[in-house]
């Protein structure tokens, strides 16, 4: 049965024995117990739990509706996916505000690890040679996004975890046992119910583990992608670089040669300039000269930037089985790729 009410919240605490700060919810995420009433806070989700029935604070602001009147109902009724449904009514409530909570979680996470594998896909892609800023802010929401989403995980982990320190307030949470212990004995299967609320208790802290491993595994993606595209911004860098270091080198050459025929360019009279083949003879050396000297700076370049040859690998040396009194050592080398052969070595 659904009822919806509208009270004071001095009425309401007064009724149901509680004290004001009991009600004084904020966005903080607790499970606690008072005067046989289980107190749950999961940050915008406010409940209050007895023996007899679940109330639900402020759900028309937090558009609950859907979720009360269509899931939460035909859950509490039994004929829901509850592991609880055989178990009394605080079980069922508090399962179906857990499963409620962690959906949410789930949900938020499938939303965001889509779009957080797209965007580093066309991030990490090897042919750009420039980054788009548009996948980078989309990249930096969805990181906020998902750090969001951890510390909400890791709070509800925590907050789980408090109460399976502590067997009394596991011993708490189940009301039945305050107000009816022969109904709480034992249940069929020959466990104790606080042993059930336990069990129910790991379930969802195991399940927001596997939450958590997921976020930091999109996590560790983020960075390592990271890593990535500033490898490949730098090797990027690094050709504009070398190739404006060569062009500075021509600069350079042509420059120098060109001493020649600023000399000639000059209002100076000589022999020279009657003969049509010093001209030709001119050009021709400024042109060798700058190229020859473009070519030596090139294969300096060329020296001093290529990566060094791998280290020398030291021999190991492997022993197999002796033979006819003789032990052969084979000299396995690294070196192999580079035309050395391997070596064998008789000894007596």
């Amino acid at each position: 049965n659904i009822v919806m009410i509208e009270k004071k919240k001095t009425e309401l605490y007064q009724e149901l024995g509680l004290q004001a700060r009991d009600l004084r919810f904020q966005h903080v995420m607790s499970i606690a117990t008072r005067n046989n009433r289980i107190i749950m806070r999961m940050e915008f989700l406010k409940a209050v739990i007895t023996p007899e029935f679940l109330l639900i604070l402020d759900y028309r602001n937090l558009n609950l509706e859907h979720w009360l009147l269509n899931e939460l109902a035909s859950q509490l009724a039994g004929e829901g996916q509850l592991v609880t449904y055989s178990l009394p009514f605080e079980f069922r409530a508090i399962e179906a505000i857990l499963q409620y909570w962690i959906s949410k979680l789930q949900g938020r996470l499938n939303t965001l690890q889509p779009h957080i594998l797209e965007t580093l896909e066309a991030l990490v892609d090897p042919k750009l040679l420039s980054v788009d800023r548009s996948k980078l802010h989309i990249l930096l929401q969805n990181g906020k996004s998902l750090s969001e989403l951890e510390t909400d995980l890791k709070v509800f982990k925590e907050t789980i975890l408090e109460i399976l320190d502590e067997e009394e307030v596991i011993e708490e949470l189940c009301l039945s046992k305050w107000t009816d212990p022969q109904v709480f004995e034992e249940s069929t299967s020959g466990i104790d119910h606080a042993e059930e609320m336990e069990l129910l208790l790991e379930n969802y802290y195991r399940q927001t583990e596997d939450l958590l491993n997921e976020a930091r595994e999109l996590r560790v993606l983020i960075d390592d992608s990271e890593s990535i595209i500033f490898i490949n911004l730098d090797s990027h860098r690094n050709v504009m670089m070398r190739l404006n270091l060569q062009l500075t080198m021509g600069t350079f050459s042509v420059s120098l040669f060109g001493l020649i025929g600023v000399a000639f360019g000059m209002n100076l009279e000589s022999s020279l300039e009657e003969d049509p083949r010093i001209f030709w003879l001119v050009t021709g050396i400024m042109f060798l000269g700058s190229g020859l000297i473009w070519r030596r700076l090139l294969s300096f370049l060329g020296r001093h930037l290529d990566p060094p040859l791998p280290p020398h690998v030291p021999t190991v040396l492997k022993k197999s089985q002796p033979a006819a009194g003789r032990v052969e050592i084979k000299t396995s080398l690294k070196g192999e790729t580079f035309g050395l052969s391997r070596s064998t070595l008789p000894n007596q």
